[in-house]
């Protein structure tokens, strides 16, 4: 989970890999609708996002016991609370970054239909992760392949770790 450009689409993949589970990509999961609102710069309204929210859900409730990765913003609660209604066992992993770093990111995605001119309106819906929620926050600064590896690692932390390791500096 995590605001546009924080790297789902990338880390998503690699950390299925790390896992030895399948990937889905959440953007598959959304109507034609909710793609030309998208992209003609118009933010989802919680009625567009209900529908997805349905799709990712029962792609979830379908690898119950199996595992999976599924990338999807899930920047409410109540859009989280939704999910997990779908498939009880799901584990959150937030993307966080700096906005600076992510906008730059954004602005240099080819072929993407989410417009750099969307974050504002994805970083004021954003309700991270609450203490009561199963899941883990790490930090996307750093490269793809140490981004999943912090991920994979905090995942699999045995006491329930709430946070990821920092992100490297210098």
């Amino acid at each position: 989970m995590g605001v546009a450009g924080t790297g789902k689409t990338t880390i998503g993949p690699l950390l299925a890999d790390r896992l030895g589970v399948p990937y889905a990509e959440g953007d598959d999961f959304h109507p034609a609708a909710n793609i030309a609102k998208m992209t003609a710069g118009t933010p989802l309204t919680d009625e567009d996002r209900w529908p997805w929210l349905d799709a990712i859900g029962a792609w979830a409730h379908e690898r119950g016991g199996l595992g999976g990765v599924v990338s999807s913003s899930a920047l409410k609660r109540s859009y989280r609370d939704r999910l997990r209604s779908a498939a009880p066992g799901l584990v959150f992993l937030h993307l966080t970054g700096d906005r600076a770093l992510i906008e730059e990111r954004m602005s240099h995605r080819q072929g993407h239909f989410m417009p750099t001119a969307l974050l504002d309106s994805q970083f004021a819906t954003l309700q991270p992760l609450q203490p009561d929620e199963a899941g883990v926050s790490v930090d996307v600064a750093g490269g793809p392949e140490d981004i999943a590896d912090r991920a994979a690692r905090a995942l699999a932390a045995p006491d329930g770790v709430r946070s990821a390791d920092p992100a490297p500096t210098g």
